[in-house]
């Protein structure tokens, strides 16, 4: 069974930059990496997926052009970047994986397997 574990998080100015990693303990990446994120009193939502096979990415509006996901196959890690952090962007960050496609849809959406989530605060 997939296992992911997440690192990277912490407390920033707005403006800062952070960047998450996923580590996944099933000796490959799953077709489906994605970063979910739940701020405080809201619902879990999307930020950023990539379809492992081929590097493709998608973005929430809220975080293009701000932040990059990206895979490294050899270290079986998957990256946030985030850059020009917004105290909006404050929650629990979570990696997710998923073998089954596709890795984003325009509505609401899940994963199978989770990690146990890293705390993002950026304060303004």
């Amino acid at each position: 069974q997939v296992k992911l574990a997440e690192s990277g998080g912490g407390s920033v100015q707005t403006g800062g930059s952070l960047r998450l990693s996923c580590v996944t303990s099933s000796g490959y990446i799953s077709a489906c990496m994605a970063w979910f994120r739940q701020g405080p009193g809201k619902e879990r939502e999307a930020v950023a997926a990539i379809f492992s096979h081929t590097a493709t990415t998608y973005y929430a509006d809220s975080v293009k052009g701000r932040f990059t996901i990206s895979q490294d196959n050899a270290k079986e890690t998957v990256y946030l970047q985030m850059n020009s952090l917004k105290p909006e962007d404050t929650g629990i960050y979570y990696c997710a994986a998923d073998d089954r496609l596709p890795c984003w849809t325009p509505g609401p959406f899940t994963y199978n397997t989770w990690g146990q989530g890293t705390q993002v605060t950026v304060s303004s």
